[in-house]
């Protein structure tokens, strides 16, 4: 499907591949971003999300899942055009974003595609570990966890 205006052709049917396996809610009670991505600042979302959630003001590495740090900085992350306006705090705060309905085809398109391309550290774990084993590659299931894979391969 494609939506024609007189700026620019925008290609919608990226949004038939996003199909995430974890949503926010499951995501923050399994652990992730050692419990402090959004700070305490949580109010913009409901507020369900956050009852059986252990949230840290700094960075908590005992909170995530795996018990280990996983991901770039977010030097990095600006450093490589990953971070937008729209969503200063990067692809979680808009994957929260666009559960709760907000769309933005251009930066959707993007966020949706960079998911997409992560599916390789499923892969990964998959080809390498045996089925149920969450001790190989705690690193890379901490990862897949943040980007609403299930870690538990």
């Amino acid at each position: 499907m494609t939506k024609i205006s007189k700026k620019k052709i925008v290609n919608l049917d990226f949004y038939k591949i996003f199909k995430p396996e974890l949503t926010p809610k499951r995501m923050m009670e399994l652990g992730v971003f050692g419990g402090s991505y959004f700070g305490l600042n949580v109010k913009e979302f409901p507020k369900s999300w956050f009852q059986n959630v252990e949230l840290s003001k700094t960075f908590d590495v005992s909170l995530n899942r795996f018990k280990v740090a996983s991901g770039l900085s977010r030097e990095h992350w600006i450093e490589k055009g990953w971070i937008f306006k729209e969503d200063p705090l990067g692809w979680f705060q808009w994957y929260c974003r666009f559960i709760n309905g907000r769309r933005i085809s251009h930066i959707d398109e993007i966020q949706i595609k960079r998911w997409k391309n992560f599916r390789r550290h499923v892969l990964a774990i998959e080809k390498n570990c045996e089925k149920g084993d969450l001790g190989c590659r705690r690193r890379q299931r901490q990862a897949i966890l943040q980007w609403a894979y299930d870690p538990y391969r």
